[in-house]
């Protein structure tokens, strides 16, 4: 798979990293697989809390079967478990998915799942660090606001009080991003 940069300067950066992440926004994101078409369709972003109860962890993966069949770009770190099992929902159907890395690309070993998907050019995978090998709670927290960033909506199945997804939350409001609600989505 190849690797691509785009630089904040080039014209195919995204705009609204710009708008919503001010000076804190990527100098460059590495990406894998065809970022043009999805970076211009609309994409739902999808959080939730590694502890989640489990009447929104089933309400999750029915959403995440109906975005699925509803052929919804999602875009997401796809790394707490509900996330996580939501992306194996989605890899089942068509729908554009962007995956956020809270490390670097570099060196990362595609899963094999996710090889047909990159090759048919529906799902991508994207990173801000040039360097991190590991992510921990800063790379996350940094993949997060850009996952936000990039969103036209938002799904948060669930936010610990005090946790990093209702801190991201309160970001999302500030921005004015809006949200879809668990069961809303046909």
């Amino acid at each position: 798979m190849n690797l691509t940069i785009i630089n904040s300067t080039d014209a195919d950066y995204p705009a609204r990293l710009h708008e919503r992440l001010g000076e804190y926004t990527p100098k460059a994101l590495s990406i894998i697989g065809d970022f043009t078409r999805l970076f211009q369709s609309k994409k739902t972003a999808l959080f939730c809390s590694v502890r989640c109860p489990g009447d929104k962890t089933l309400a999750a993966y029915d959403m995440a079967r109906n975005l699925r069949d509803d052929g919804v770009a999602v875009i997401s770190g796809f790394h707490s478990p509900v996330e996580k099992e939501c992306m194996r929902i989605l890899l089942k159907g068509n729908q554009p998915i962007i995956v956020c890395l809270a490390r670097a690309l570099g060196k990362m070993r595609l899963p094999s799942d996710w090889r047909e998907p990159v090759e048919s050019g529906r799902l991508v995978l994207l990173s801000r660090f040039e360097k991190s090998r590991r992510a921990d709670k800063e790379t996350a927290r940094r993949r997060n606001e850009l996952v936000a960033a990039l969103a036209d909506e938002v799904l948060i199945v669930h936010a610990e009080p005090g946790g990093a997804i209702e801190r991201i939350s309160k970001m999302i409001d500030v921005w004015g991003i809006p949200r879809i609600h668990l069961n809303s989505v046909n």
